[in-house]
């Protein structure tokens, strides 16, 4: 799978969970629609950090040639929403609310404010 096809995909994968996760964040929490649609959002996000790994850094130094800074998030999302599922399911709501929120400002707002910077593909693809 190309580069590209990865871009695509983690593209995909990321923007539903930019809408899904700001109405879970901003919803009322503990509804069934909100267990639901936090399935969905877990799925999807560790998907899309799963994505994102073999897609080489273009930007800043490498590690091995390959992993950048912005892989870090992806650390971020495949370690802090196991952790969030593991608090929820023992009734640590604090727990989970600091992992998920921590997995929305980190993996999503943080990551993709890096991701339109200049001389990153998203930045070329809708700015240049």
């Amino acid at each position: 799978m190309s580069y590209l096809d990865l871009a695509y995909i983690h593209l995909v994968t990321v923007l539903p969970c930019f809408l899904i996760g700001a109405w879970l964040l901003l919803r009322r929490k503990g509804t069934t629609v909100h267990k639901r649609l936090g399935r969905v959002y877990a799925v999807l996000i560790l998907f899309t950090a799963i994505v994102t790994l073999p897609m080489p850094a273009a930007v800043g130094p490498r590690l091995l040639d390959h992993f950048g800074f912005i892989h870090l998030f992806s650390v971020l999302v495949l370690v802090s929403v196991p952790a969030a599922l593991y608090s929820i399911r023992r009734g640590n709501v604090s727990g989970h609310r600091r992992h998920m929120v921590g997995v929305y400002i980190g993996g999503i707002l943080i990551a993709g404010t890096f991701a339109l910077m200049p001389g990153r593909l998203l930045y070329t693809w809708l700015f240049a």
